[in-house]
């Protein structure tokens, strides 16, 4: 049996092996994981994963539901009904960026590998829809005298675009957070102030 044998409450044991699951999941991908792989990352024998989780699917779908908490919780702060909509908006940005920064195996998994996952795409899809709406409350909330017939909703799909493209290079080390949040912020208002008049 490989080491760490030493008795955990199970609660402490499946969050173990959910981090050396997530770990491994964004290291190799999905197809390219095996249990044996995240059972050595958490240390320990590959019949007690397999007591906790079925298959690997049903430790991805884990992997998927926990790191979905853990980002809808670091987005709470943006809720705070004393902040104006356009700080909530700002808010939101920088907790999904700072999210995306601190937890970059997280966001591997869920929103590269996941989507990428037949059985596993519409929880992503479910947890996209539910960040497009809330950004397009707070753009249509915070614009005084909207051009007649503005989208809030395809602006909101094309920030959240260009936020998850961002938060890619995030990922990767590229941009810094404040910069990152700056940037996507100017481009909500721009937008949002549509063409000056000739």
């Amino acid at each position: 049996m490989a080491g760490g044998t030493k008795r955990l409450p199970r609660a402490v044991r499946e969050q173990q092996m959910l981090d050396a699951a997530v770990n491994v999941f964004a290291r190799n991908g999905f197809h390219e994981t095996s249990m044996d792989s995240i059972a050595a990352e958490a240390q320990i024998s590959k019949p007690m994963l397999y007591l906790y989780y079925g298959s690997k699917e049903e430790l991805f779908a884990a992997c998927i539901h926990r790191e979905g908490v853990r980002f809808v919780e670091a987005m709470a702060p943006a809720g705070d009904p004393n902040l104006s909509p356009r700080d909530q908006l700002r808010t939101a940005l920088f907790s999904f960026l700072n999210f995306v920064d601190k937890n970059r195996d997280s966001w591997l998994v869920l929103y590269r590998q996941a989507i990428g996952q037949q059985a596993f795409a519409g929880q992503v899809r479910s947890s996209r829809e539910r960040l497009i709406q809330l950004v397009e409350k707070l753009l249509e909330s915070s614009t005084k005298n909207p051009d007649p017939g503005t989208d809030f909703s395809i602006m909101s799909v094309a920030l959240i675009g260009a936020g998850e493209a961002v938060a890619d290079r995030i990922a990767g080390g590229d941009v810094a957070v404040e910069a990152a949040a700056d940037l996507l912020e100017s481009l909500a208002w721009r937008g949002l102030r549509g063409p000056r008049p000739s």
